[in-house]
C-alpha cells in the first residue's frame, strides 16, 4: 500500500494534503447549473440557428417557439462575453456578461432541475447598469471623439448604425458627423440635416410647456386633472391624478399602444382624439405610489396645454419652444404631409432584412412623442434651456431634477430622466419604437451635451450615446 506522507515532517503532509485538495478542487467539473448557463452562452455566441434550436430542444424546450426571437437578439448583440460569475450552486447559476458589440452589461440567471438532464427551469438577462468594478476609463475629448467615429463606422459597416452624432462641450460642437442611408431605396445618405423621427423625446417639450405655464401661474402642479378637462369622462381619475402625477409616470393612466391603437392608428388625428377613445379607462393604481411609464399620462398634459394656452399643442411648441430655441427643424407633421428632409424609418423583424416601419407609424406625432428632429435642433434646445431662454432658474431645475426612483438605476423628473454615468451627471430623455431611435444627454457639471439620432430600431442611438459619455473626461 502505497503511503506518500510516510517519514515525512507533519508541516509538510500537510502541505502536502492542501495541495492535493486544491487540485482536486481544480480538476472537478463546475455545478451543472453553471454547465448549463456556460452551454446555453455558447451555442447562442455561435450565431447558428441550428446549434441554437438544438441546444433549446433539449435544455430549454419552453422557449423553442421563440428561436426567431432569440436569433433577433443574436444579432443585435453579437453575442455575450462572461466576465464574473457571482453565485454558482448545484441548481442556481447568477454571472455578469457584457454584449460584444456594446458597452452594455446584463446579469444572467440560470436554474435548472437537480435532476439529469438538468433543464433549465428559469432564464433571466436583465440589462443592468455598467457595475463600478468594471468602469471604462475616461479618456481626453479628442481619444473619446476618435473613439465614437471609429466606433459608428464601425457600427455602420455592420449595419447596426445609420443616423447623426454630435458631442459638444461649453456650448461649442467638436463632434458631428452622420452615418447611413435615409433612404435606402433612393440610396439618399444621411446628413446633419437630417430629420429624424424623435419617439418619446417629444415629452421634454410637453413638459417644457407644461412648466412655461406653471411660471406664469396657469398651472399648479398640484391641481387634478379634472381641473382642466373638466369634462373627462372617468372622474376617478380626473379627481385624483394631478399634473405633477402626469409629469413623473406616477399617475396610473396607462399607455396608449395596444389592440386599441392598433385598430384605430389612422384615425388618431387630434390630441381630443386620443383622449375620447382611453378617457373611460379606471387607474392601474393608485396615483402616486408607483412609477410606471405611460404615454397617455403626457397625452393628457398635452390636451392640458391646449386648454390652457387656447392653443393646439403643436402651435404652442412651436411659438414657446423650437421658436425661442431657434429649432427650425423640428416638428410633428402628418405622416402624409411631405417633410423632403424627413428619413425613412428602418425596423428588422425577427430574424430578416431592414424594411420601412410605414405601417407602424400613427397619422401623427403627439405630446407624447413621434415628432422629429436633427442632432443640431437638439443641441439648440439643450442650449436654450441651459441659458434660461425657455424657463427661468428656478423652473429649469425644477424640471430637471430627479423626483422619482424608476428601478432601473436612474430618476424621473418632469420629462426628463436624471442619471449618473460613471460620474458623469446628465439629464435628458430617449426616444424608441420601430424603425427609430434617439438619446438626449445635456450634462451641466461637465459641460457636455451629447446628441445621438438613428433611423434604425432601438438601441442603434442610446448606445452610441452610452458609448461617448462613458469615455469623455469629467473636467
Amino acid at each position: 500500500m502505497n503511503k506518500p506522507f510516510v517519514g515525512k515532517p507533519m508541516w509538510l503532509c500537510a502541505l502536502l494534503l492542501a495541495a492535493q485538495l486544491v487540485s482536486a478542487q481544480a480538476s472537478a467539473p463546475p455545478p451543472a447549473a453553471e454547465q448549463q448557463a456556460k452551454a446555453w452562452l455558447g451555442a447562442f455566441n455561435s450565431g447558428d440557428r441550428a446549434t441554437l434550436l438544438e441546444f433549446l430542444k433539449t435544455n430549454r424546450p419552453s422557449a423553442v417557439e421563440r428561436i426567431d426571437g432569440e436569433m433577433g437578439f443574436r444579432q443585435m448583440t453579437g453575442g455575450f462575453d462572461l466576465e464574473k460569475t457571482e453565485e454558482s450552486t448545484p441548481t442556481r447559476y447568477t454571472a455578469l456578461v457584457k454584449e460584444k458589440d456594446s458597452d452594455q452589461f446584463a446579469r444572467m440567471v440560470v436554474e435548472i432541475e437537480p435532476d439529469a438532464p438538468h433543464r433549465i427551469t428559469k432564464f433571466d438577462l436583465m440589462a443592468i447598469p455598467r457595475p463600478a468594478e468594471f468602469a471604462i476609463p475616461r479618456v481626453c475629448q479628442p481619444e473619446a471623439a476618435a473613439a465614437l467615429s471609429k466606433d459608428l463606422e464601425h457600427n455602420t459597416a455592420a449595419d447596426r448604425f445609420s443616423g447623426a452624432a454630435l458631442v459638444a462641450k461649453n456650448g461649442k460642437v467638436f463632434f458631428e458627423q452622420a452615418y447611413g442611408l435615409a433612404d435606402r431605396e433612393k440610396k439618399i445618405p444621411n446628413k446633419l440635416t437630417t430629420q429624424f423621427r424623435i419617439g418619446s423625446m417629444n415629452k421634454m417639450f410637453t413638459a417644457v410647456s407644461i412648466l412655461q405655464l406653471v411660471q406664469a401661474g396657469k398651472i399648479q402642479l398640484t391641481d387634478p386633472l379634472g381641473k382642466y378637462l373638466t369634462d373627462y369622462a372617468n372622474k376617478d381619475v380626473a379627481s385624483k391624478v394631478t399634473i405633477h402625477h402626469l409629469l413623473t409616470h406616477t399617475g396610473g393612466t396607462g399607455d396608449i399602444f395596444g389592440p386599441e391603437f392598433e385598430a384605430h392608428r389612422l384615425e388618431l388625428k387630434t390630441l381630443q382624439d386620443y383622449v375620447k377613445l382611453y378617457e373611460k379607462r379606471d387607474l392601474k393604481f393608485e396615483p402616486g405610489s408607483q412609477w410606471e411609464y405611460s404615454n397617455y399620462g403626457f397625452v393628457l398634459l398635452g390636451a392640458v396645454i391646449e386648454k390652457v394656452s387656447g392653443q393646439s399643442y403643436y402651435d404652442y411648441v412651436r411659438e414657446h419652444v423650437f421658436k425661442p430655441a431657434g429649432m427650425t427643424s423640428t416638428d410633428s407633421l402628418p405622416e402624409n404631409v411631405s417633410v423632403p428632409e424627413r428619413s425613412v424609418g428602418y425596423m428588422r423583424p425577427d430574424p430578416g432584412p431592414w424594411q420601412p416601419n410605414t405601417e407602424t407609424l400613427p397619422y401623427r406625432g403627439t405630446s407624447a412623442g413621434g415628432g422629429y428632429s436633427t442632432v443640431e435642433d437638439l443641441f439648440r434646445f439643450a442650449t436654450a434651456l441651459l441659458a434660461h431662454k425657455l424657463l427661468d432658474a428656478k423652473h429649469t431645475d425644477l424640471l430637471t431634477s430627479g423626483k422619482v426612483d424608476t428601478g432601473r438605476g436612474d430618476k424621473y423628473a418632469y420629462g426628463f430622466f436624471e442619471r449618473d454615468n460613471n460620474g458623469m451627471k446628465c439629464f435628458g430623455h430617449g426616444g424608441g419604437a420601430p424603425g427609430m431611435n434617439g438619446d438626449l444627454d445635456i450634462c451641466p457639471e461637465s459641460g457636455y451635451v451629447i446628441a445621438v439620432l438613428a433611423n434604425l430600431d432601438p438601441p442603434a442611438a442610446q448606445r452610441a450615446a452610452d458609448f461617448v459619455a462613458a469615455r469623455l473626461p469629467l473636467k
